[in-house]
């Protein structure tokens, strides 16, 4: 009996001996808006963003089953003002109050994001990159698509001086995500 106790033990100690998941060091959500008839890109981040994952076996899987929540009011563009009008003029305007990102396709060089802003949800295609522990994606969103014009008029509004009368509706969209990997 004490054969097949310690036998028993040895063989599930050797089954799960290094397993392994990965897990988030950071995670940075990037924005770029245009304004101005020239077309000149304003950027920034959230402070306040969040990440979960269903499986965390490799970086893969980690990316593919990942939702990430943005706050909105967490906006920074380096420049609190401009925050401040941000919040107010764009995201209050229509009660955005988060942003959320699910990956629903990893592939070679492309991610599909599936991107959920005033109670719309439009699959975002976004180049894809892997570079040893770091994972990055870009693409473009049009607010048009997210029924967000209402935002971007008020926006245009509140900045018309500095945008010259122009705010572009397409936004450029980035997220950064550096794992460790951790075994048992």
């Amino acid at each position: 009996m004490k054969k097949i106790i310690f036998l028993l033990v040895t063989m599930t100690a050797v089954l799960f001996a290094g397993q392994c998941r990965y897990e988030v060091k950071q995670l940075k959500v990037e924005w770029k808006a245009y304004k101005t008839p020239l077309k000149i890109g304003v950027g920034g981040t959230f402070n306040k963003v969040a990440i979960e994952a269903t499986d965390k076996s490799s970086e893969k899987s980690y990316l593919g089953t990942s939702t990430v929540t943005i706050n909105t009011t967490s906006v920074d563009s380096k420049n609190s003002g401009r925050d401040a009008k941000l919040v107010k003029y764009f995201f209050a305007v229509q009660n955005v109050k988060s942003i959320t990102a699910k990956v629903v396709s990893v592939e070679n060089k492309l991610i599909n994001v599936d991107i959920t802003m005033n109670g719309i949800t439009k699959t975002i295609p976004m180049k894809l990159d892997f570079d040893d522990d770091e994972i990055e994606a870009e693409g473009h969103i049009d607010l048009a698509d997210f029924n967000m014009l209402p935002s971007l008029s008020s926006i245009t509004k509140a900045c018309y001086d500095l945008h010259k009368g122009k705010t572009w509706q397409d936004v450029e969209i980035k997220f950064e995500l550096k794992t460790r990997k951790h075994c048992d």
